[in-house]
C-alpha cells in the first residue's frame, strides 16, 4: 500500500532492546522486524509492549491515513489516545470537541431499557446532540452512552449533566455506576462508606464473586473472606447447613449466616444454583439463590437466569452483588 520499502527505525529499535533488558531478558533479533518502518511512514513508539504502532499517509489509498496498531486492548488504547487521536484532530481541522459519559445499569433487558427511554430518545433527536446508545455488556451491566458535541469540553459536560439528570429520571433504580464503575467497585464503597465489613458463600459461582471483589484495589478493608463450599458436606460441615436440598431457599439463608458467622462479617452473602448441564434438587437450569443478611435485613431471592453454564455463572455474580447494592443503597 505504501509502495516503497522497509526500513529500520534506530530509535524503535532501541525502545525495543531496553524494553527486553528492563526484563532481564534477551532479545531475540527477529523481534527487531517490529522496528521495520514503511518508507514515508512514522512509527508510535509502544510504550506497553514491544511493538510500535503506525501512522502511513498513502497516495495509494487516495490520500488517505493507514494507522496500525498492536496488542487490542491495552496498547490500541493507549496509541489511540496518545497518538492516533490527535493527528487525526490534526489533519481534520476540527475545533469541536466530543466528549461521552457511561451510565452503567443492571436489571432491565436491553428492549425493556430502550421502552423506558422512549421519550428521552425522542427528545434527544429533536435537538441533534447529545446522542443516546445502549452498549450491552454481558455480565458487566448494559451500558447507556451519552455523546455531546460542542466547542469546548465545558459545554459538553453542561448538555451531559441535563442528559444524564434526565435519564436517571426515568431509570435511575437501574444505574449503579458511570464510566469505569464496575458492581464490585461500587458495592466495596457501599460497605466502606457504612463501615461494614462482608463475608461470602459461594456454590454455584465456585469463587467468581470473591475474585471479582478482590480484583479491585483496597478490597481488603471490606472482604472478610468466602467459603467456596461447593460440597453438600462442606456446606453442611463449614456453614451449617442442614441437611436436604442444596439449591433453595433454606440453604442460600444458612449459608448466607454461616458465612457472616465463620469469617466474623457484618454481612454475609450467598449463592447457591443450578449452571448444569442438567437440573439438581428438582430445579432447572439457571435457577440462582442469593441469601443475604446483615444490619437491619435477612433476605432470600430467587432468579432464572439465561445462558449456558459460564454465562450463567458470570450473570450470577453481578446479579447477587447488584442485590446486594440495592439494600446497601436503600439503607
Amino acid at each position: 500500500v505504501m509502495d516503497g520499502p522497509l526500513v529500520l527505525d534506530d530509535h524503535i529499535a532501541q525502545v525495543i532492546r531496553d524494553r527486553f533488558e528492563s526484563r532481564g531478558r534477551r532479545m531475540p533479533e527477529d523481534n527487531l522486524r517490529q522496528a521495520m518502518v514503511p518508507t514515508g511512514a512514522s512509527a508510535i513508539p509502544p510504550t506497553r509492549g514491544t511493538a510500535p504502532g503506525l501512522i502511513c499517509p498513502s497516495g495509494g489509498c487516495g490520500g488517505k491515513v493507514v494507522y496500525a496498531v498492536p496488542g487490542v486492548p491495552h496498547e490500541m488504547r493507549d496509541m489511540m489516545q496518545r497518538a492516533i487521536v490527535p493527528d487525526l484532530v490534526r489533519r481534520s481541522g476540527s475545533t469541536d470537541t466530543i466528549v461521552s459519559r457511561v451510565l452503567r445499569t443492571w436489571g432491565e433487558s436491553e428492549s425493556g431499557l430502550n421502552e423506558r427511554l422512549d421519550d428521552v430518545i425522542a427528545e434527544l433527536e429533536s435537538v441533534g446532540t447529545p446522542t443516546l446508545a445502549f452498549l450491552a455488556s454481558g455480565w458487566e451491566g448494559l451500558k447507556v452512552r451519552l455523546t455531546a458535541k460542542a466547542s469546548t469540553a465545558a459545554e459538553c459536560a453542561a448538555q451531559l449533566d441535563v442528559w444524564e439528570a434526565r435519564v436517571r429520571h426515568e431509570i435511575d433504580d437501574l444505574v449503579f455506576g458511570v464510566g469505569d464503575d464496575t458492581m464490585e467497585s461500587v458495592v466495596l464503597e457501599l460497605c466502606r462508606q457504612r463501615g461494614l465489613t462482608l463475608g461470602l458463600a459461594e456454590s454455584v459461582t465456585g469463587g467468581l464473586v470473591s475474585a471479582r471483589l478482590t480484583g479491585v484495589p483496597g478490597a481488603s478493608d471490606v472482604l472478610r473472606g468466602s467459603v467456596v463450599s461447593y460440597a453438600t458436606e462442606v456446606k453442611q460441615a463449614l456453614l451449617d447447613v442442614s441437611p436436604g436440598p442444596v439449591v433453595s431457599e433454606s440453604a442460600a439463608r444458612e449459608m448466607a449466616a454461616g458465612a457472616r458467622k465463620r469469617l466474623g462479617a457484618d454481612i454475609g452473602l450467598s449463592l447457591t444454583g443450578v449452571a448444569g448441564p442438567t437440573e439438581q434438587d428438582g430445579q432447572p437450569v439457571g435457577t440462582l439463590f442469593v441469601g443475604l443478611c446483615g444490619p437491619g435485613f435477612d433476605d432470600v431471592r430467587e432468579v432464572r437466569l439465561p445462558g449456558q453454564r459460564e454465562q450463567m455463572r458470570q450473570f450470577a455474580v453481578i446479579t447477587a452483588l447488584g442485590m446486594l447494592r440495592q439494600l446497601l443503597a436503600a439503607s
